[in-house]
């Protein structure tokens, strides 16, 4: 199944007359939950009550939707976790019923014992990309693994709304 194939709402264009930090959030859950408005809701209401009255230049839009979207909409996992990393990464595909060929048993310790974290977000990178899906690395300041994946016809949108929120963020494939 394609995202040609759901019946999306397609129309993630900015309101320009809102530029306000929420308005920005709420877009930013719209393209991490495609096609699943009320996920979106939910975890855009999660954000407002977690950032509660901190003012919008004290936040860090990145750290707080990762907290309330982790493992519904995103990943953050330490670099060398690898199990942890197939397990997100798996979590989130399965919202569009896509499996990951990780070309071996990922259940097997020797699966884990010969790949990277770099190697697996390749394997993912590509096998969700035929199916019109993009996965995003976010910069962290740590050793640790983050992003989330959007529609790939959403990388102008996902690079525009990422320069408005402060979020350094690439995609799978071009992960240094």
């Amino acid at each position: 199944m394609t995202p040609s194939d759901h019946d999306f709402d397609h129309g993630h264009e900015f309101d320009e007359d809102d530029d306000s930090l929420d308005a920005y959030v709420w877009q930013l859950f719209l393209l991490i939950n495609p096609g699943d408005d009320d996920s979106a809701f939910q975890q855009f209401a999660a954000y407002r009550e977690a950032v509660g009255d901190t003012p919008d230049d004290d936040v860090d839009v990145a750290q707080v939707v990762g907290q309330v979207a982790d493992w519904r909409a995103t990943f953050h996992v330490d670099e060398g976790d690898t199990r942890s990393l197939v397990q997100a990464i798996e979590e989130l595909a399965s919202r569009w019923n896509l499996d990951i060929d990780w070309d071996g048993d990922a259940d097997e310790d020797e699966f884990h014992a010969s790949v990277d974290t770099s190697d697996l977000i390749t394997l993912a990178y590509d096998n969700l990309a035929p199916h019109g899906y993009t996965l995003w690395l976010l910069d962290t300041d740590d050793d640790s693994i983050a992003g989330w994946i959007t529609l790939s016809r959403d990388v102008e949108p996902m690079r525009e709304l990422a320069t408005e929120l402060r979020v350094h963020v690439h995609r799978g494939n071009e992960m240094g």
